[in-house]
C-alpha cells in the first residue's frame, strides 16, 4: 500500500510560516534544495491545499526562464508532470497536472490507495496535514527544521488533543544548521 507522507520546511519553535505570513527563512541552501530534489522523486502524487497550490504554481512555468540553474531545472522537471491535487472551496479549476478533490482527504487518499501506482502520497501544507492526522492517515511525518524561531503563525503539527507515537527513521544535517528529522507512525 503507498504510504502518505507530510514534509515542509519548519522553524525550530514549530511553524511552517511566520505570524506575518512569511517564510523566506526556509530559502534552502544547494544541500538542501538537491534533498528536496531527491526527495519528490519518490513522490507519486502530492496532495495540497489551495495556498501552497498557489505557491508553487511557479514551477509550473519556470523552465520557460533561460536563467534557471541546472538543479531548478531538474526540480522543474520533476515537479512539472507530477500529479497532483488541490483541495480547495474557492478554486473553481486548476493548471498544469493538477485536479480540484472531488472528496474530502479521507475518500482521495483511499482512492489514490486503491489505483495502480508507484510512489508516496505527499501532502503538503499544515491545513490538509492537519486534516490527515486527524483521521490517522498519515503513515511519515518529515521535517526540515531550520535554526530561527518564528514566535507563532502556522504550526507544523495540528494542536488536537490526540497523542501519536513516531519512530525516528533517519536524520540528515545540512549546511547553515538545518536538519532533516524523519519519523514513523507507531501503529
Amino acid at each position: 500500500m503507498r504510504s502518505v507522507t507530510y514534509s515542509m520546511s519548519v522553524s525550530l519553535d514549530g511553524y511552517i510560516v511566520g505570524p506575518d505570513g512569511g517564510f523566506d527563512w526556509t530559502t534552502p541552501g544547494d544541500d538542501v534544495f538537491r534533498f528536496w530534489i531527491e526527495e519528490i522523486g519518490q513522490v507519486g502524487v502530492h496532495l495540497m491545499g489551495r495556498r501552497l497550490y498557489e505557491t508553487m504554481l511557479y514551477w509550473e512555468t519556470a523552465d520557460q526562464d533561460p536563467t534557471l540553474d541546472a538543479d531548478n531545472r531538474e526540480w522543474t522537471a520533476l515537479w512539472k508532470p507530477l500529479p497532483k491535487v488541490v483541495f480547495s472551496r474557492t478554486l473553481s479549476e486548476v493548471e498544469g497536472q493538477a485536479r480540484l478533490a472531488t472528496g474530502g482527504v479521507a475518500e482521495e487518499i483511499e482512492r489514490l490507495r486503491a489505483e495502480p501506482g508507484e510512489g508516496e502520497i505527499a501532502i503538503g501544507g499544515a491545513h490538509l496535514a492537519a486534516e490527515a492526522a486527524a483521521l490517522d492517515l498519515i503513515d511519515e511525518y518529515r521535517a526540515m527544521v531550520y535554526p530561527v524561531l518564528v514566535g507563532g503563525g502556522v504550526p507544523f503539527f495540528p494542536h488536537g488533543e490526540r497523542r501519536v507515537d513516531l519512530e525516528l527513521i533517519g536524520t540528515r544535517t545540512f549546511g547553515a544548521g538545518v536538519v532533516h528529522l524523519s519519523h514513523r507512525v507507531v501503529r
